[in-house]
């Protein structure tokens, strides 16, 4: 008769890897799970032997996670947070006292503009109609993997995210929002801000928007690189250049800030929102989205 070989992990172990990966190392992660170091490396030994592969490299500097360790550990995000799901609305759909009511965490990971200007509406919303979802927001440069990214390493329920040109990791969904306009922007009651040296950043603009970029003669290569949009606003209404900018990013426009349209065929980009399949039906992401479109109506 066949041996059956056990390669179920049980929710402790999951927890483990994640500890082990988000503290950089075994004594890190026992202490913050209130577990022996001993207790830690035997958790993960016995993950290893089912799983097949090393999962972390040790070293005196603590572990680090391999390519096989940072794919079971996005994993083991993921299963984690499914199985907090799981019981918060199975204690809601068991209530009979109440009407029922998406409540309980939900994750969102969003960059500079959205988090500062898109979302604090949104979450106004959710927070009157849903009063138990606790929303906790991380922004995230989107660059590399981005918002995305945090999604795909179960880091985040939802995130607001480019869309244009992106290529977003695997077994994720994404849906558009809305449309994102540029502008040129430049010191207020300048007489020639086309000639002026160029301020940018580096997470600014997709694929489709630098495309543009490279068949406008009159746009020279940056000479200033900010941090971040806020910076190139500061820079530009302190008259050190112009740069080009989507709207969100010009909300906190001061006065002496002068904003141009870039006329037919300017460049837009497009936000939307990525999820997990699974979290795309859950009752605290469908209300976000829910607040979000409600959002992209009143655009």
């Amino acid at each position: 008769m066949a041996r059956t070989i056990d390669t179920d992990l049980a929710p402790h172990e999951l927890r483990v890897l994640v500890a082990v990966a988000d503290a950089g190392g075994f004594s890190a992660g026992a202490e913050a799970l209130g577990l022996t170091q001993s207790a830690v490396s035997h958790s993960v030994r016995g993950s290893e032997r089912r799983i097949g592969a090393v999962l972390f490299e040790r070293g005196r500097r603590g572990a680090r996670p391999t390519a096989a360790g940072e794919r079971a550990v996005a994993h083991a995000r993921r299963v984690l947070r499914l199985l907090d799901v799981l019981v918060a609305e199975a204690r809601g759909a068991a209530r009979t006292d109440a009407p029922q009511r998406p409540d309980g965490l939900l994750r969102i990971a969003a960059f500079r503009s959205t988090a500062l200007h898109l979302l604090p509406p949104v979450l106004r919303r959710l927070r009157a109609r849903h009063p138990g979802i606790e929303a906790q927001v991380r922004i995230v440069r989107e660059l590399g993997r981005g918002t995305a990214g945090e999604v795909a390493d179960g880091r985040a329920d939802l995130a607001i995210a480019v869309l244009d040109g992106a290529q977003l990791p695997t077994g994720l969904v994404a849906s558009g929002l809305f449309e994102e306009s540029y502008s040129l922007v430049h010191p207020a009651g300048h007489p020639a801000p086309r000639s002026l040296p160029l301020v940018d950043w580096v997470e600014n603009c997709g694929s489709y928007t630098r495309a543009w970029w490279g068949a406008q003669d009159w746009i020279p290569r940056a000479t200033i690189e900010a941090e971040d949009d806020g910076a190139v606003l500061s820079l530009v209404g302190g008259g050190h250049g112009m740069a080009i900018m989507p709207a969100l990013s010009l909300v906190e426009a001061s006065g002496s800030i002068e904003i141009t349209d870039l006329g037919p065929g300017s460049p837009k980009r497009c936000v939307g929102y990525v999820t997990t399949p699974e979290l795309a039906g859950s009752a605290v992401v469908r209300a976000l989205v829910r607040e979000l479109r409600a959002t992209e109506s009143a655009t």
